[in-house]
């Protein structure tokens, strides 16, 4: 029998153990005083949303990007972000930077402002696949926020792991082979971080006006699901129905990348009928089922650093993948950053443990059973009847929770006991106490208890929270020299953007036909 990879992972010492890199995009909303969506440009004081290293846009001008660099330890990664977020909350005047995933006060799609990066031919193809988004999808569904979460294991990791799994492959291949190995049972396990981080049971009224649903009522502003975690990762959020159509494959790179690139080839009749072009403005970027990759939104996604005009699908082709983002992750309102220590740590243990356990290949009828136990677990986790496939059998999902926590207790004390601290066995107490007794202290059901206990509805709460969040925030005064960092930082992308723009020759169209081709 062959010696099982926790076994092999064991032939690893203190000395051979560097640890985790990890990093974090944060996303939030900037909301007016009322609580409803900024429709302020992007803050100058910011810089250029197009070349600013740590903040940036996601899809509207309203809802914010913050990145962290690559740090080696959960610590350094936080402060980070808890610094970004000081210099921007510095920089928002009578704004609010929106607390939580479900968006604040909208008024339909037009109140939703799409992002702009100026004008460079770079600039204007984020902003066309953008009003892209728009066209095909609406704008109301791209005003969620979330956080993804960014990781790989450093080269001295991979050169020992290939030794004593006794692997002859080019590195690079043997890499990108094992970050699938881990994808394919992220994707069986993905369910547990619905319900240990799912933190959006409820939503504003204006999110929903107008549209059929199966949501109970709060009060007159609100909305909630009554076992929901994450009703952004839900029907009524991040879903792209024309996406039904595409199989993409999650079981190596090949034929992950195929399948991605055969859908950003093949033409939608739909997206057809609308054109790329409206009112002589350029509305989309193709009339594929896919603009570009970025389009294709799953829970996870193998990623590679691109260089200048390369895409993603031709990075990971030419270089394999470099690290994994976890993309299902909902803000945690209660963190005036959107996430928490014990809850970084716990993925770096979940995400080594998909690594070490057996992974084998995912076929169709085994895909079908992990959409519906994570589908169930967005929709009804809070339900302790619930019961979620396992194994080939029916088992309720608080058990199911707690049997996987303990699985991950073994390595939680080899890797403590290699740094001599207690680290993740923290992590993991701090996610079996969410699952104890009755009435469990999951986020989403701490998010539904905080509305009762103010007695205010989603919209109201959010925004009292997150004018407590400002305010502690606000009273962190930035080190002199961090503060000159981040305002050389807005000067030099803000000339950046200036340089592309000024560097660009020819039309928009023919840069987008190049690009097309390439």
């Amino acid at each position: 029998m062959a010696e099982s990879r926790h076994s092999l992972f064991h032939q690893f010492t203190a000395t051979d153990w560097d640890g985790f890199l990890k990093g974090v995009e944060k996303e939030g909303l900037r909301a007016d005083p009322n609580g409803f969506i900024a429709q302020t440009p992007h803050p100058g004081a910011l810089g250029s949303a197009l070349t600013h290293p740590r903040i940036t846009t996601d899809y509207s001008e309203a809802l914010l990007e913050l990145i962290t660099p690559v740090f080696s330890s959960t610590e350094a990664m936080l402060a980070s972000l808890r610094d970004t977020h000081r210099f921007v909350q510095q920089n928002l005047g009578d704004e609010v930077f929106w607390a939580a995933s479900m968006p604040c006060e909208i008024d339909g799609d037009q109140s939703i402002p799409i992002a702009n990066y100026g004008s460079s031919n770079i600039g204007q193809l984020k902003h066309v696949y953008r009003h892209g988004l728009a066209v095909r999808y609406g704008r109301i569904m791209q005003s969620i926020a979330g956080a993804h979460y960014n990781l790989s294991l450093p080269d001295s990791f991979w050169g020992k792991w290939q030794q004593v799994t006794g692997n002859q492959e080019a590195l690079k291949d043997f890499k990108s082979d094992q970050y699938f190995w881990l994808i394919r049972n992220f994707r069986r396990r993905s369910w547990l971080l619905m319900l240990l981080f799912g933190a959006s049971p409820a939503l504003d009224a204006s999110f929903v006006a107008g549209m059929k649903h199966d949501l109970r009522r709060f009060d007159d502003q609100t909305w909630f699901g009554q076992y929901a975690t994450s009703l952004r990762m839900g029907d009524l959020g991040y879903h792209n129905n024309a996406q039904a159509s595409l199989n993409i494959c999650f079981n190596e790179l090949d034929t992950y990348t195929r399948t991605l690139d055969k859908a950003i080839h093949t033409n939608w009749p739909a997206y057809e009928r609308i054109g790329t072009c409206r009112d002589g403005e350029f509305i989309q970027i193709n009339t594929n089922v896919l603009q570009i990759e970025n389009e294709y939104y799953s829970a996870v996604r193998p990623k590679r650093t691109t260089g200048p005009g390369e895409k993603p699908i031709q990075a990971l082709d030419a270089r394999g993948v470099e690290y994994i983002e976890v993309r299902c992750l909902d803000l945690d309102p209660f963190s005036p950053v959107g996430v928490n220590r014990a809850q970084i740590d716990f993925l770096d243990l979940f995400l080594l443990d998909c690594l070490l356990t057996d992974s084998p290949r995912i076929g169709d009828e085994e895909c079908q059973r992990l959409d519906d136990n994570y589908k169930d677990v967005v929709a009804s986790g809070r339900w302790q009847e619930l019961h979620l496939c396992k194994g080939g059998e029916r088992m309720p999902v608080g058990p199911a929770a707690r049997e996987l926590l303990d699985h991950l207790q073994p390595l939680a004390e080899l890797l403590d006991g290699w740094g001599q601290d207690n680290t993740y066995r923290s992590a993991l107490a701090a996610q079996r106490e969410k699952l104890q007794g009755n009435d469990w202290s999951v986020p989403s059901a701490r998010v539904l208890d905080a509305m009762n206990g103010a007695g205010l509805g989603h919209r109201d709460w959010v925004l009292e929270i997150s004018r407590q969040h400002q305010a502690a925030l606000n009273k962190e005064a930035l080190a002199p020299q961090v503060l000159a960092d981040y305002q050389a930082m807005t000067e030099r992308s803000l000339a950046e953007q200036k340089a592309q723009e000024e560097a660009d020759t020819g039309s928009f169209g023919e840069f987008l036909e190049q690009y097309l081709r390439a």
